[in-house]
């Protein structure tokens, strides 16, 4: 029997790895995908598969070397790795590096990078094309809000849902700072981008329903190609406004009734929202089929 022929080093590649994994499967290029305040993203190659993944790397001294906050976050990134769903980043290996402070795990690469830059580059989308993105999150929210134990997204926004523009396929991602709930639903601590944030994020308690909120304020962006709230200059502006219950001035840019009372149901206050599943039974998506 032949023997199995090693991973091709970095020289065979052609390209020079900046870094490699624990275990030699995975290489890192020294090249950002992008960047935020406590994780960068590289473009990275998966060489027993030999398919171009992302290198996600979470700098663990931003967490002041709590052991507990810096365990917790791991841990929650390894269930995070078993999730399996289509419209999910799925998420492949995970490890800490002690030596060099960081956290890292690998994920998948969505061709077209996220939503916000694949809207800005095509102006003339219909609404049909932003109904069938709008389902396939939802279908993404349904997977992670049924799930035992139930998975809290709490940022999701237009940056961190990706596409395959070729194929129309949309993904969530970003979900290594996701919170895993008990019985409950329950969560605690604030995390999330102001704009996108429900009223009772603030209060520090809340339930996968924020992540519905969000959702509409994410598809309010991708109706009016505008960020909610951009009329406000600051975030201690947008605060006041978000917990004042005052909508985005951008919800009048919505002209479509259908796709306004759709938004408006899904940024209700959150007893009357209703959850991914039941929004994807709603008549706003009769005429997109799966």
């Amino acid at each position: 029997m032949p023997s199995e022929t090693p991973h091709a080093s970095s020289a065979q590649l052609g390209e020079a790895f900046a870094e490699v994994d624990p275990t030699g499967r995975y290489g890192r290029y020294a090249d950002l995908l992008g960047s935020g305040a406590v994780k960068k993203v590289y473009r990275a190659f998966d060489q027993e598969e030999g398919i171009e993944v992302a290198w996600n790397q979470v700098n663990l001294l931003k967490f002041n070397d709590d052991p507990v906050v810096i365990d917790r976050l791991y841990s929650e990134v390894q269930l995070l790795s078993t999730l399996k769903n289509g419209n999910i980043v799925a998420l492949y290996s995970v490890w800490k590096d002690s030596k060099h402070g960081t956290l890292n795990f690998i994920t998948e690469v969505c061709t077209s990078g996220n939503l916000r830059e694949f809207r800005k580059k095509h102006r003339h989308v219909s609404l049909r094309a932003l109904k069938k993105w709008a389902k396939q999150v939802l279908v993404g929210l349904e997977y992670l809000h049924t799930h035992e134990p139930c998975i809290i997204h709490r940022d999701l926004n237009c940056s961190n849902i990706f596409i395959n523009g070729n194929i129309g396929q949309v993904k969530i991602g970003d979900l290594g700072m996701a919170a895993i709930t008990g019985n409950s639903h329950v969560a605690h601590s604030i995390l999330g981008t102001p704009e996108y944030m429900a009223p009772e994020l603030y209060e520090e308690d809340y339930t996968e329903m924020v992540d519905i909120y969000s959702f509409g304020m994410s598809l309010l962006e991708l109706v009016t190609n505008e960020i909610p709230y951009s009329e406000c200059e600051n975030v201690v502006k947008v605060y006041k406004k978000v917990t004042s219950g005052i909508q985005p001035q951008s919800m009048n840019m919505v002209t479509d009734p259908e796709f306004k009372a759709f938004i408006q149901k899904c940024i209700a206050k959150p007893r009357a929202r209703p959850s991914a599943t039941e929004l994807l039974s709603d008549p706003f998506f009769s005429e997109v089929s799966d």
